[in-house]
């Protein structure tokens, strides 16, 4: 088992460490570890991945559902926070998506444009933001620049930056595709090469070689690939996403593997709330019980 990074290593502000404490040891098992419920997929999918449980459709029944289950923290749109986050105020832990897009367009020059602001989430008391970075996109120039004065105002204020660090764009595709392992290594790199508080990665898919550079093109198990995943984050705490609803048994291998890894936690949201009511909390349960075996001091 991987050592897991404690906050007292990340070289964060004492407002990041403030925040970043809250969610992590207030919240949740309270042990260190995190589980998130992302409910970002409104905007990048559409209202098509609420069609397997509607009530999931409402934003009230996500948070009082994150409420439930004893989550971290919930990630949302500046709209949804807005509009409903106030009822729960403080009872759960607000990251705010400062960008976001529609998957209407074609990813092959991928980029999300910047919606909202750190001001905006320190008005709406978030406890963190999030910032989707399409690694190897054409359009990396301008996401670059927008990466940028998110950071620096992350930064001044004090605010934990969760970066969605997700490999898109022609050249990926061409070179074994988002989720392999090459793109996700990659990816982890990145974002703690550019700052991020907190990276978020899909799990990596070592299996996939097609056209990856050689290095890549060998087999490795896929605790093998998480395990180096996490590494490539270095002193970036990292968080592992569900992805497209799977069965029980893949989603709950891939949450060991991950926190055998060393990774901080689990961002699960299609996974959850694609479930009723109740199988939802009956998975979370599942989860925490994974999680709990990973406490950090």
């Amino acid at each position: 088992m991987t050592t897991r990074l404690r906050l007292s290593n990340c070289g964060l502000s004492a407002g990041k460490r403030a925040r970043l404490h809250r969610i992590l040891y207030k919240h949740g098992l309270g042990n260190g570890t995190a589980l998130f419920l992302p409910y970002d997929q409104g905007l990048e999918h559409g209202p098509r991945d609420f069609f397997a449980d509607p009530i999931a459709g409402d934003p009230r029944y996500i948070i009082r559902l994150a409420l439930e289950g004893g989550f971290n923290g919930i990630a949302i749109q500046i709209g949804l926070a807005e509009k409903f986050y106030w009822d729960y105020a403080g009872e759960v832990p607000l990251i705010l998506k400062l960008n976001g897009k529609t998957d209407i367009p074609s990813d092959a020059r991928a980029l999300s444009p910047v919606h909202a602001s750190v001001e905006d989430a320190v008005r709406l008391g978030a406890d963190a933001v999030g910032y989707t970075l399409y690694v190897g996109s054409p359009a990396q120039e301008e996401d670059f620049a927008q990466y940028r004065v998110v950071r620096q105002e992350a930064q001044r204020l004090g605010m934990p930056l969760i970066v969605w660090a997700y490999p898109r764009g022609e050249a990926i595709e061409r070179k074994g595709g988002k989720d392999s392992f090459y793109a996700v290594h990659y990816a982890a790199r990145v974002a703690s090469e550019l700052g991020a508080d907190v990276v978020k990665v899909n799990f990596p898919h070592p299996e996939k070689h097609t056209a990856v550079p050689a290095d890549y093109a060998i087999d490795f198990s896929s605790q093998d690939a998480i395990d180096a995943v996490v590494r490539a984050a270095n002193r970036t705490m990292v968080l592992v996403s569900g992805g497209s609803r799977a069965s029980d048994e893949v989603m709950f291998e891939k949450a060991q593997e991950s926190m055998s890894a060393g990774a901080t936690g689990l961002i699960f949201g299609r996974n959850v709330w694609q479930r009723d009511h109740e199988e939802s909390l009956k998975f979370v349960d599942r989860l925490r019980q994974i999680l709990a075996k990973y406490p950090t001091p």
